[in-house]
């Protein structure tokens, strides 16, 4: 019987959920949030992304019941919707978010230890980058030689990640002062623009917190890539639907009650960790240490699950023959060690490039946020070429709301982004090529056509970008 099955219980699974999603976003979101919208619109975009990312979720259950045969990764949806030029362009586009996210985990971390270390203030001068870089090959080679984080560094990462958070939240209940809260509910004192926030209508104030929530949510596929392993699939789904509103439940808490606390032009202002600041301005320097501490160790933990992520992304997209095979080969350790070199290589170019930017944090977070939104949007795509093929009217609906907010995201808030995001597709179709080579696959004429157009929109993004339209960093 299905519910005889060992396995991960519906508990454990929420668990497990939950404390993969809540990395480094969490704790930087309330300045990020307070800079773009007021309580009122900040509120009306959490419900907005709130319901696109739970059709995401719905999507990911249905086809993971569906298709229990696509076990590798996301992508293996776009491989199985769209064929080898789907399956490549999802986990380029994951595999490159996933280690842009590594260098938002970097810059957080030095800037948590600039707390202690003021060397390393702000976290993106030369003395952070050259830790950071240190960090990053040491857990490189870390993963290389088989090191994987343990059950129980995941919890210690877990507890530091989670008890900091709720003690803010309970500090945060306790300071609300209602009438704050509420004295410019919508967003429109002028003044407030002079103070590092921004005015306008509750639908542009409600663009730009996007892809500051977008990146908060990275990881809630877990919940189905987690389904195989569970007791059985309806206790996967359940964990995968309370997990996902008991983040939401989390997530508009941080962001939200700090209103109640401290002005939104204070907020605004905060630096890196912003609850961590926050806490400094409420409570005394004790909880700036509380929530440093805590942010130190989880980032740690976190880097180190996240170091052996793109890897094993490229390894099962190599697998299915989209990518060259080096990618997927694996050491004696099981480990792929030239995605490993290659991904580290990259973090580390990329670390330095963050001496010329003035808001490092924000600018990889939004390139990672950008990234992954191809990723999701194959997801609702295949949800809705499978479910009209099978007549699953409901189903197709879901898929098209998911895919629908995936496009939104991109065109509303993300476009410069996911220009930029293109311009990686110019060296990443020449691994594609050299995959159809080594795998005897001929090109077809739709895949030549995408990827003209790709390589179009990454021809527009160098344009842009030179003529200072778009302005990195």
């Amino acid at each position: 019987m299905e519910n005889e099955k060992k396995g991960i219980g519906k508990g454990e699974l929420i668990a497990l959920i939950v404390s993969s999603c809540i990395g480094t976003g969490i704790f930087g979101i309330t300045s990020d949030v307070a800079a773009a919208a007021a309580p009122g619109s900040a509120l009306l975009a959490w419900i907005f992304v709130g319901i696109g990312f739970l059709m995401l979720v719905l999507s990911l259950n249905n086809l993971s019941e569906k298709r229990p045969d696509l076990t590798a990764g996301i992508f293996s949806y776009a491989g199985a919707g769209f064929g080898p030029m789907g399956e490549f362009i999802s986990g380029w586009s994951y595999w490159l978010s996933a280690w842009l996210g590594n260098i938002a985990f970097a810059t957080m971390l030095m800037s948590s230890i600039g707390t202690f270390f003021p060397t390393f203030k702000g976290g993106q001068n030369l003395p952070s980058i050259i830790v950071a870089i240190v960090f990053c090959w040491l857990l490189t080679i870390l993963v290389n030689n088989g090191v994987e984080s343990a059950s129980f560094v995941n919890m210690i990462g877990t507890i530091c990640k989670v008890l900091p958070l709720v003690i803010f939240i309970v500090i945060m209940v306790v300071c609300f002062k209602a009438g704050m809260f509420t004295a410019d509910f919508w967003g429109r004192v002028a003044n407030n623009a002079s103070k590092g926030t921004t005015t306008g209508s509750v639908w542009s104030q409600m663009q730009g917190t996007l892809m500051t929530l977008i990146w908060v949510f990275i990881g809630v596929e877990g919940a189905s890539v987690m389904a195989h392993r569970a007791k059985s699939r309806s206790a996967a789904q359940q964990a995968s639907i309370i997990a996902f509103v008991t983040l939401v439940v989390i997530y508009v808490l941080i962001s939200i009650l700090p209103y109640g606390a401290l002005t939104r032009a204070q907020l605004a202002s905060m630096g890196q960790p912003a609850i961590g600041h926050v806490l400094q301005a409420t409570v005394g320097t004790w909880g700036s240490i509380l929530i440093n501490v805590g942010l130190i160790i989880s980032t740690i933990v976190s880097w180190l699950s996240w170091t052996m992520l793109p890897a094993e992304t490229t390894m099962l997209v190599a697998e299915d023959k989209a990518m060259p095979k080096v990618w997927g080969k694996v050491n004696s350790k099981n480990a792929p060690t030239a995605s490993l070199m290659i991904t580290a290589v990259l973090q580390t170019i990329f670390l330095f490039s963050l001496l010329f930017t003035d808001k490092a944090y924000e600018f990889a977070y939004s390139l990672c946020s950008a990234a992954i939104l191809f990723s999701y949007l194959f997801v609702g795509l295949y949800q809705m070429k499978y479910s009209s093929e099978h007549k699953e009217w409901g189903q197709f609906t879901i898929g098209l709301l998911s895919a629908a907010f995936m496009f939104a995201c991109m065109f509303l808030a993300g476009w410069q982004e996911v220009l930029l995001v293109s311009i990686s597709f110019i060296p990443g179709f020449i691994i594609y090529y050299l995959a159809c080579r080594e795998n005897d696959h001929k090109m077809s004429a739709a895949e030549k056509w995408v990827m003209v157009l790709i390589l179009v929109l990454s021809v527009v993004a160098i344009w842009l970008v030179a003529n200072g339209t778009i302005t990195v960093g």
